[in-house]
């Protein structure tokens, strides 16, 4: 007995076997969902990063104005305006692909300011050694700035990863089956629970410290030598 409840053992790992690939399921789309988001962020922050460093204010300032509304708007209402609004526009799209966007616009304003931060990292030396090369500014931002910045940048990129990741379950608003609405969707039939909650905890905490345990890796891996850091 625990906390006053009696507990059948056996039977509930019976329950626990016999849902757990049920849960994969729904972990296998919570990945995806990430994974797309993830990528959505790098791009478009990315873009946005560049249009904010633009010396024109005609194209920075809207740039900052959108980024800034993304960031200021919780996900929930984004998500929710992607899936309601848009179709009274005649734009229509699949449940999960709205919630990938979804993630992938409102984190894409945080991604553009690390970006930002790892190409104000790079030494202004870096700008002066490619302009008396004659290099043109979109050479020299891809080729020489860019890859200097990427290894200052990954920690932080790898951080909104895990929190894209944990953001999954807010999808379940607009019917994408990930994992926490599988494990809702068998503890309304099961009158159970506890135990698909708990399993979806773990599963959970097992992908993160993955996700997490990666970008180290990574950030390891990465050459940092001969960039400076001023």
């Amino acid at each position: 007995m625990l906390f006053g409840i009696e507990w059948d053992t056996s039977s509930t790992w019976a329950f626990a076997t016999s849902i757990l690939p049920i849960l994969l399921i729904g972990m296998w789309v919570t990945i995806q969902a990430a994974v797309v988001g993830f990528f959505i962020a790098l791009v478009l922050g990315l873009v946005w990063a560049a249009l904010k460093a633009a010396p024109l204010k005609i194209i920075s300032w809207p740039a900052i104005v959108v980024t800034e509304f993304l960031r200021d708007t919780p996900l929930l209402i984004q998500l929710f305006f992607l899936y309601y609004v848009l179709p009274e526009f005649g734009i229509v799209l699949p449940a999960f692909m709205t919630g990938a966007l979804a993630l992938g616009l409102q984190y894409s304003a945080y991604t553009s300011e690390v970006y930002r931060a790892g190409i104000e990292a790079v030494a202004r030396g870096q700008h002066e050694a490619a302009r008396a090369l004659n290099l043109s500014g979109t050479r020299t931002f891809t080729h020489i700035i860019l890859p200097q910045a990427v290894p200052r940048i990954v920690p932080a990129m790898g951080n909104y990863l895990v929190s894209i990741m944990k953001d999954v379950p807010l999808l379940s608003v607009v019917t994408v089956l990930e994992m926490l609405n599988v494990a809702r969707i068998i503890g309304d039939r099961t009158f159970n629970y506890i135990v698909p909650l708990s399993m979806v905890g773990g599963i959970y905490l097992i992908m993160t410290l993955i996700a997490s345990g990666a970008v180290r890796l990574l950030d390891d891996k990465l050459p940092k030598r001969g960039i400076p850091l001023k």
